[in-house]
């Protein structure tokens, strides 16, 4: 069971910087190309960067070429809420952070075997744990 993490929006704004802010409370999108995890191909474990919820493998990570980090598959059955997003004239799954709710990106399913997922996800709502 994962622990739910509330906290007012003024408490957000305190723990993270405004592009995290913009990204993981008001939803928003980094622009492509331009996040820090992107070219990223060390050995580790993505975390939700609000609140540590651990998300992803880097042995599920792959180049998408979307300008993205993008993932086939998530730690766990239960490391990402997906809920339907219907904004902005488009039909999409987002991916929340189950433990927190914020924003991660969306879940399409265009992505290479095992799973033909495609989890494109803002640098910004990850933080990288390089294993040791």
């Amino acid at each position: 069971m994962i622990e739910k993490i509330e906290r007012s929006e003024e408490e957000w704004k305190k723990l993270l910087t405004p592009e995290q802010y913009a990204i993981l409370r008001e939803k928003r999108t980094e622009m492509p190309f331009t996040g820090k995890l992107l070219p990223n191909k060390k050995k580790g474990t993505y975390s939700c960067a609000a609140c540590g919820q651990m998300i992803f493998a880097s042995d599920k990570k792959f180049d998408s070429q979307s300008g993205w980090p993008s993932f086939y598959d998530v730690i766990s059955s239960d490391s990402v809420e997906l809920v339907t997003d219907d904004s902005h004239f488009m039909h999409r799954i987002e991916a929340l952070c189950p433990s927190c709710g914020s924003h991660l990106g969306h879940v399409f399913d265009d992505g290479p075997e095992p799973t033909g997922k495609r989890y494109c996800i803002n640098s910004a709502s990850l933080r990288f744990g390089e294993d040791e």
